[in-house]
This record gives C-alpha cells, sequence and structure tokens, in this order.
C-alpha cells in the first residue's frame, strides 16, 4: 500500500511539474508586469514554485489559478519594498526591457510570454501607481480577471477592487496615446528615425518628433546617461544628433523587438542602449533608453544564444 501510495505521489508531483514548466512564461508575464524586472520575477516565480511544492495539491482545483494568485501576491509584496528603492536611484528609472533581437532561446519555457499590451510605455505609467491600483488594473484589464477572482487574489472587497482598477485605467488612458500607431507604421517610423540619426539630419528627426517629445535615459548611476528627463523636438533631436556627430563611426544602431514592438538598439564603444519608442499620430511622443547594464540580461542572453547557435 505504501509502495503504492508513493506512486500515486510520484505521478501527482510529475504532472504538477510539467503543468507549472507550461505555465511559466504566463506567470513570468504576470510577475514581470507587476514589478517591471524580469530578475525579480524569476524570483517570484521560483518562490511560487517552492510554494507549490509545499501545498497539499488535493485543496487545488485550479492549478493556473492557485499560481496566479500566488505570484500576483508576492509580486505586489515585492513592489511595495521595490518602490522605496526606486526613489533612491540616480536618475529616471524605467523598467527593465525584454528584448527580442531574432537570436530566438534554447529554452522556450524560460522565455517571458510577452507582447504588446505590455509596452515600456505602459510600464511606465503604471510606475505611477499605487501597488494595489496596478494591481487590479493589470488582472482586470490586461490578465482578464473577473473583479470577484481580482479581489480574492488581492485581499479586498470585488467594489473595492472595481475603483482601485478604475482610477487606474483613468491614469493609464491619460497618458495613452489616442491614435496609436500599428506595428508596420512603427517600424517604418523608426526606420525613418534611425537612418535620421545616423546622418545627423536634425530637419528630418524634427519632422518625426512630436513637438512636446519626452526622453528618459535610464543609466541607474553605472553608466553616462541623462540624469533627468528632456522634452521638446528641437532639445531632443539635438541630443541625437550630438551623438551621432561624437561617435561617428562607432555608433552603431540595430532594430530589434522590445517588450512586443518595434525599438532600436544603439551601441557606442561597446556600450548598448535599448530604445523603445512610443507614437500619436504618427509622430514620436516618448523615447525611452535603457542604458543601465543591469537591466540587459535578456540582451545579452540573446545574444549569446545567436552566437551558439551560429557555431
Amino acid at each position: 500500500m505504501d509502495e503504492l501510495l508513493a506512486m500515486m505521489q510520484a505521478k501527482t508531483d510529475e504532472s504538477a511539474t510539467a503543468e507549472f514548466e507550461r505555465l511559466r512564461p504566463y506567470l513570468l508575464r504576470v510577475a514581470y508586469s507587476h514589478l517591471g524586472s524580469l530578475g525579480e520575477a524569476e524570483d517570484v516565480v521560483q518562490e511560487a514554485w517552492l510554494r507549490l511544492l509545499g501545498a497539499d495539491r488535493a485543496e487545488i482545483r485550479n492549478l493556473r489559478a492557485w499560481l496566479t494568485t500566488v505570484v500576483s501576491r508576492l509580486a505586489l509584496d515585492q513592489l511595495t519594498s521595490a518602490r522605496a528603492r526606486r526613489e533612491q536611484y540616480v536618475g529616471p528609472w524605467l523598467p527593465e526591457p525584454v528584448v527580442d533581437a531574432g537570436g530566438g532561446s534554447a529554452d522556450p519555457a524560460s522565455r517571458v510570454d510577452l507582447d504588446e499590451s505590455v509596452s515600456m510605455a505602459l510600464l511606465v505609467v503604471l510606475e505611477a501607481l499605487s501597488p494595489a491600483e496596478r494591481g487590479a488594473f493589470l488582472l482586470h484589464d490586461v490578465f482578464g480577471y473577473s473583479f470577484s477572482e481580482v479581489a480574492r487574489i488581492v485581499g479586498r472587497t470585488p467594489q473595492a477592487t472595481r475603483q482601485l482598477a478604475t482610477r487606474a485605467r483613468h491614469a493609464v488612458e491619460a497618458r495613452r496615446p489616442r491614435y496609436p500607431a500599428s506595428p508596420d507604421e512603427q517600424r517604418e517610423v523608426i526606420s525613418a528615425f534611425h537612418a535620421a540619426t545616423e546622418n545627423g539630419d536634425l530637419a528630418a528627426l524634427l519632422e518625426l518628433l512630436d513637438p512636446s517629445v519626452a526622453f528618459r535615459s535610464d543609466g541607474g548611476g553605472l553608466v553616462n546617461a541623462a540624469g533627468k528627463v528632456f522634452t521638446g523636438a528641437e532639445r531632443v533631436a539635438r541630443i541625437f544628433t550630438a551623438i551621432a556627430r561624437h561617435f561617428g563611426d562607432q555608433l552603431q544602431m540595430t532594430p530589434i523587438v522590445v517588450n512586443g514592438a518595434p525599438g532600436l538598439l544603439m551601441e557606442t564603444r561597446g556600450s548598448p542602449s535599448v530604445v523603445s519608442f512610443t507614437l500619436d499620430r504618427g509622430r514620436i511622443i516618448e523615447i525611452d533608453s535603457v542604458r543601465n547594464p543591469e537591466k540587459l540580461r535578456t540582451l545579452m542572453g540573446t545574444r549569446v544564444e545567436s552566437q551558439r547557435s551560429g557555431q
């Protein structure tokens, strides 16, 4: 009898492990959307796995829902402490970008299940929300859970959860482009931005930039980066023409995909920057450049996989 019970337990563990690995990219997306950090998201998902190992499986009727609840609660707890650390951050804080440079991954289960619904622009806006507002908005508006389900996850009443999501939605809508670009239009505009920057063409850049465009650069105090947000088309255009003029042939620009949307990789003397763009009415309204090397792990991971596949 003991041997039979052991075999049944082993079979249950094997099934749970397989299901967890299938859900891992989705769980990473949930955690990353809350935290804006892939490293912290991976830690949260790993902790959820450890809690699953210690849980009574007979009480788990829906593993996806159970894991979503655990990951969301852990992420919200982590976000509360992370926000305190970010207040001491050197210069503008930007989310860690998830980069696809076409290299793929040897292990698809290790990749975050990400698309343009969790854009860099959205994550920047979400930083202004409270953890509770952010969680309610993401779980309801992005991941499609009902307010009753969200309430159980975040430990609030459905009415309170609805109010949190409504406040968050208003904040997001206030900064969301009214006429966002299609992927083809975004690629076309970024290609033109790429060419204008390389050529130092100030007039062409001014045509691409919205008059009130904002440029943020995140170096985290580890590499050179702008210490504040720059606004205005002429000011931002002159920054990029100055970069091209200063580095000349040492400036390399490559099209990449950043958080599911077209972006650019800019490299100067081996120092990379992942640049994402937000468009409205066909013009660039926001440019976010992540230079902090601690936030470029997915970029470096993609490069390693590309080099291995090319051997």
